[in-house]
């Protein structure tokens, strides 16, 4: 079904253009030339955009995400559809060996949540489409406990499969990756967007490093958690899988299905959280598994506790003074920190994208004050710059990419809804 959006707001128009832009023939890129194929994540926000236009082209576009989905359950964070040279690193260099070519690692596992929310859209149209992804979504939520679980949260076996690369987090972790100083490599997102807004080469070196790991064991999953270079606790993926698995379990009760399985692994999974809290600090820290050192710095990735319905009077705390830190947002990293960099990636920025997961998580909780402000202020930076990847949450300066798809469906979705109305009212 196709429905049309008669709000009025130019702005719609223009994010639905983004996303068309953006479409390569059943799958969307999230920005041309600096992200030139289909990402895990945001493809399915992208998808979760066409919805509100589209539902025909949204349910595609999830369909060919987990068409690429590996035998033990894995949906990759990158499939190579077709080579571009103006991407680096490319399938070659991860080496896995799949077809299409793909990455070695995941993404956060936000599908069973917006598939969810796609579903509400349009019931009667996604309900064979639920029929048909639902035991892939199975499959790959099982992945996540079997292999990245071992110690109750969700361990990341390199910062990429986070979704949040470069920050303050990974850190500690990154520190004790060897890095090969004889194998030499050209890095191509610097030459589409600021050095200064993308991770330092000190980040790169290790990213590679990690790959080159991962490709020498086939990207094994227990032979990168046993002995990879990298492992640490992630509460980002920890809170997103948590809220994947309600939502899961919401659409398998829909189908007529059994879910004490999921219940089981979601009850694993929050009993996990306690060895995430830093009692020292106050807030859901990530940890590095080898040693069990906590990183001590606050990003964003703590606040999606609210996407899973977790809140503590602690962390309530940080989360207030954090965002009355800036003008827009929630930051990726604290301000208050001497490592935040208000436009570097993931280490300050505020990302539209994850502010909508909080914000999700924000109402649900009744917080309806909360989510009301942060819709606003991710509104006011979309309308007074367009569709970028990320914001300088200082003073709203545009960075990363643009034409971004995945900010372009949460205006569609959500931080855009009623905007054209609400300037009607106040006229």
């Amino acid at each position: 079904m196709t429905v049309q959006n008669t709000s009025g707001n130019p702005l719609d128009q223009a994010a639905r253009d983004v996303l068309l832009g953006n479409d390569r023939g059943g799958y969307t890129i999230p920005t041309a030339r600096l992200y030139p194929y289909q990402w895990n994540w945001d493809s399915m926000f992208s998808a979760w955009g066409y919805a509100s236009f589209d539902m025909e082209r949204a349910w595609q576009e999830v369909h060919l995400l987990f068409a690429s989905q590996w035998d033990t359950g894995m949906v990759p964070h990158i499939i190579f559809h077709k080579v571009d040279p103006d991407y680096f690193p490319g399938p070659k260099v991860w080496g896995a060996t799949h077809e299409p070519p793909t990455s070695g690692i995941s993404q956060p596992p936000v599908a069973a949540t917006l598939i969810r929310k796609m579903y509400e859209m349009d019931p009667e149209a996604s309900l064979p489409h639920i029929k048909t992804l639902y035991p892939k979504l199975v499959a790959w939520h099982d992945w996540w406990i079997r292999e990245r679980c071992k110690d109750g949260p969700v361990a990341i076996i390199h910062p990429w499969e986070s979704g949040r690369d470069n920050c303050p987090d990974w850190d500690l972790g990154m520190e004790g990756v060897p890095v090969n100083e004889d194998d030499p490599y050209l890095r191509r997102d610097t030459t589409h967007v600021k050095e200064t807004e993308r991770p330092q080469k000190w980040d790169y070196d290790r990213y590679l490093a990690i790959l080159a790991f991962g490709r020498s064991v086939n990207w094994d999953d227990r032979e990168m958690v046993e002995n990879g270079p990298f492992l640490m606790a992630d509460p980002g993926i920890s809170f997103v899988l948590l809220r994947a698995f309600s939502d899961l379990i919401a659409l398998g009760e829909l189908l007529g299905e059994e879910t004490a399985g999921l219940q089981a692994q979601e009850s694993k999974l929050r009993a996990g959280l306690d060895k995430m809290w830093n009692a020292e600090k106050g807030w859901f820290d990530a940890y590095d598994m080898r040693t069990g050192r906590f990183a001590n710095i606050l990003g964003s990735g703590a606040f999606l506790a609210y996407f899973a319905g977790v809140s503590r009077p602690a962390q309530d705390a940080h989360f207030a003074r954090i965002w009355d830190k800036v003008s827009y947002g929630i930051p990726s990293a604290d301000p208050d920190s001497e490592r935040f960099e208000p436009r570097r990636y993931w280490r300050g920025p505020t990302w539209p994208v994850v502010n909508s997961l909080i914000a999700m998580g924000l109402k649900d909780m009744g917080r309806t004050e909360a989510e009301a402000r942060l819709r606003d202020e991710t509104a006011r930076l979309i309308e007074k710059s367009g569709f970028w990847e990320y914001y300088d949450p200082m003073d709203g300066t545009p960075c990363g990419g643009a034409s971004f798809g995945w900010t372009a469906a949460v205006w569609l979705t959500w931080c855009g809804q009623g905007r054209a109305a609400q300037r009607a009212g106040k006229e």
